[in-house]
């Protein structure tokens, strides 16, 4: 078997489909939607893949899609992935009415998964490595709308937030070997990044609960629930000295209701936050002195709380022989002294629970300028963004599978899973916490 020339005829497959591939980038930015309600953007997915001549199952978890491809059954099996949804972001100059905007670039996820699988296929690669993948196009990465999801929740439609949360609960995983997929990321000079780690956190929903009153003439006969919010808010921030700098915490909150009209005392008061950490255990620990600090805030005022814990993402791990494998395909493809090793991000990825369960791959590819989630995102380079991804995943799909599989074996070998299926779902479910205190009217 002729390895090189495998993937010479990938790059090109890659290349001639350049357009194509490109262009569903384009159209899933310009069609923005939040986690899940990709209908459309499963719908994209969907037509692209039946266009391949695969089998494409459609709404996997409320939306998104997978497609497996299987040449020898003995042989392991990779996971290729990429994110369907968007997020808010108002003040981006192509969001649209709603804020909705590809600002975090998953839209390139999309489109560089799509050029791997043409890659694959077209160049009949797969049937000469006797190779098994799975495609997904997974929902619900950025862990928004609280409260909507909260309400799938409540109507058994979905148990976790997170697309691949979801995912892993609903057997998804079960008989993959390795997953992968990437991100983009603002990397100035620089065009890639393999090997990154990141904090993980939990997220929180958390009301107050006062008693209204005339704000002018009678407020001493109310029970302010904003001051409680504002209260529980400082006396977070005073506890940031207490994180320790190698846990990396982070804490913060925005406030979804504070309150119904300006004259009356606020009767009812809705935050969502996040509290992440660098490992499950600071994550834990941290959260249990926000939470000592919310409570405070509430019993200063005497005011009614309710804080519910939900099960965020885990930490992102790094697998070393994963990485080097990525980064030698992106020196093939003209990037020697361009890749960054390593990286230290504390913002979370819910690839993170699969890293955890699995060895995982998660290289960051540059082709964009300003920060993610923000009004100057922006691709600048697409050949950089979306094909040079699309061909190095293929390659490094091709050097996992070649020999069935011999190097998926050996990097399962050297890493083995922090936690089983089973030990992960019951730590998920051990996060979801509610926590009331009474409104006191003495």
């Amino acid at each position: 078997m002729n390895v090189e020339k495998i993937k010479e005829n990938i790059i090109n497959v890659i290349d001639e489909n350049k357009e194509k591939i490109i262009a569903i980038g384009r159209d899933i930015y310009d069609n923005p939607e939040i986690g899940y309600k990709e209908y459309e953007t499963t719908e994209k997915v969907f037509k692209f893949l039946k266009e391949l001549d695969l089998e494409v199952e459609k709404n996997i978890a409320v939306t998104g899609c997978r497609a497996r491809i299987t040449y020898d059954e003995s042989s392991p099996r990779i996971a290729l992935l990429g994110e369907m949804d968007a997020i808010y972001c108002k003040e981006h100059k192509d969001s649209l009415e709603n804020g909705a905007i590809h600002g975090c670039g998953h839209n390139v996820q999309i489109a560089g998964l799509l050029g791997a699988v043409i890659g694959l296929i077209k160049s009949n690669a797969l049937a000469q490595i006797g190779g098994n993948i799975d495609i997904l196009a997974v929902p619900a990465e950025e862990f928004i709308e609280i409260g909507y999801r909260s309400s799938l929740r409540e109507k058994k439609i979905i148990e976790f937030f997170g697309g691949k949360q979801e995912l892993i609960r609903r057997g998804y995983f079960d008989d993959v070997d390795i997953s992968m997929m990437f991100h983009v990321l603002d990397l100035s000079e620089n065009k890639a990044l393999v090997g990154p780690v990141s904090n993980g956190f939990i997220g929180k929903k958390i009301k107050f609960i006062g008693k209204a009153s005339h704000a002018g003439s009678a407020p001493d006969e109310g029970i302010n629930a904003l001051n409680a919010a504002m209260l529980a808010m400082n006396n977070i921030n005073v506890q940031r000295e207490t994180f320790k700098d190698k846990d990396r915490v982070r804490v913060h909150s925005i406030i979804t209701k504070g309150g119904d009209i300006v004259n009356v005392i606020p009767s009812e008061v809705v935050m969502e936050s996040y509290v992440r950490a660098r490992t499950l255990e600071s994550m834990i620990s941290s959260n249990k002195k926000v939470n000592r600090a919310i409570k405070a805030g509430a019993e200063a005022v005497g005011a009614g709380l309710e804080i519910e814990d939900i099960p965020g993402y885990f930490p992102i791990l790094s697998f070393k022989n994963l990485d080097d494998l990525f980064r030698q395909n992106l020196e093939l493809l003209g990037l020697e002294g361009k890749i960054i090793s390593g990286g230290d991000f504390t913002g979370s990825f819910d690839f993170g629970d699969l890293s955890h369960i699995m060895p995982t791959l998660h290289p960051m590819i540059g082709g964009i300028k300003g920060s993610l989630h923000s009004k100057d995102y922006e691709i600048i380079d697409e050949e950089l963004a979306y094909i040079i991804p699309a061909k190095a995943m293929a390659l490094t799909v091709v050097d996992l599978l070649v020999n069935q599989g011999e190097k998926i074996k050996e990097i399962k070998e050297k890493y083995p899973p922090k936690m089983t299926k089973e030990e992960y779902l019951q730590f998920m479910y051990s996060m979801f916490n509610v926590y009331k205190m009474d409104l006191c009217e003495e």
